[in-house]
């Protein structure tokens, strides 16, 4: 229980040491990695299951992940913009496991422009972040978790380098297949900026909890996300997620991001508000001894729709 006090205070006093506004840089990170997190609202963080791709969310995720896994993801985010993700983990001992991970987004290609509007070229723009993940098992039911990121960004000829820390501990009672999790995103800041002004880091402070329902083939999840602000409502601070277990290999999965539909939302000429499926995701997945296949639908625009595609090998 001293453990378990320790590393919950510990996480809560990075949560007030980092509050600031949610106006930042490096929002990529936002962005889910995971297909089966993407398809249950986005940001889920307590779903515990044999799943590599489930770290980027939450670190302490890893200590749930079998040895020598390698996962790769690939997110069409909108128009021109897609991203890619890669992991690879390793069991160090029973309790001990790390992880490198690497994201990429790209943009797409740019006109480049001069004062007066005259098209002069075209450039890109891009993002890239390289991780390392520990995880340990504090006791039998809880995990921690850290992740370390070099954050690199371009913008045409123009660069920019941050670093960030993820801290996160999952509380997962197997018997009763009920999971909590607290985590604390993006600790961190900018070391090089594009010019003179620094940009802030997307601190985003989560809390989330997954249940499977006894006797049922479902498990419903919420997540509380950016903890840290509390200036809107307390509804646009909440995901909801739900997936069907139709077998111990096979899975669907909706879910809802109440604030992404709110911000989303555009009024229409009959004076009424459309979000056109704005905040719904949903996906499936085939999570085979040796391999798995996630997939995930979302709409993340209003007038674009994502796809999210994993894809891994236990070696």
């Amino acid at each position: 229980m001293k453990k378990i006090g320790l590393s919950l205070l510990l996480c809560f006093a990075f949560i007030q040491a980092t509050a600031q506004e949610s106006q930042t840089g490096y929002n990529f990170l936002r962005l889910p990695v995971s297909a089966h997190a993407g398809a249950l609202g986005g940001d889920n963080i307590s779903l515990v299951d044999n799943d590599a791709s489930l770290i980027f969310h939450n670190p302490a995720l890893l200590s749930a992940v079998d040895d020598k896994n390698v996962s790769f993801s690939y997110m069409r985010y909108m128009h021109d913009a897609n991203a890619a993700a890669a992991a690879f983990n390793r069991n160090i001992t029973e309790r001990a496991s790390w992880a490198v991970s690497g994201q990429y987004l790209h943009y797409g290609t740019m006109k480049q422009t001069d004062e007066q509007g005259v098209i002069t070229g075209s450039f890109t723009a891009k993002d890239i972040a390289l991780t390392g993940y520990f995880s340990y098992l504090l006791t039998d039911y809880l995990a921690g978790g850290v992740a370390v990121k070099w954050i690199f960004s371009s913008l045409g000829s123009y660069h920019a380098v941050a670093t960030g820390v993820d801290l996160g501990l999952n509380y997962y009672l197997p018997d009763n297949e009920l999971s909590f999790s607290l985590v604390a995103k993006n600790l961190g800041g900018q070391l090089k900026a594009f010019n003179e002004d620094f940009e802030r880091m997307p601190v985003d402070i989560q809390f989330g909890v997954s249940k499977h329902l006894v006797n049922t083939p479902f498990r419903v999840h919420a997540t509380l996300v950016d903890l840290n602000h509390w200036n809107y409502k307390f509804i646009d601070h909440c995901k909801a997620g739900l997936d069907v277990l139709l077998s111990p290999s096979v899975w669907i999965g909706a879910g809802y991001n109440f604030r992404r539909a709110h911000e989303m939302r555009i009024s229409s000429a009959e004076d009424t508000s459309v979000t056109n499926g704005a905040g719904l995701s949903f996906g499936a997945g085939l999570n085979l001894e040796r391999f798995k296949l996630n997939l995930a639908y979302g709409k993340y625009h209003i007038d674009s729709s994502s796809l999210i595609f994993n894809v891994a090998f236990s070696l």
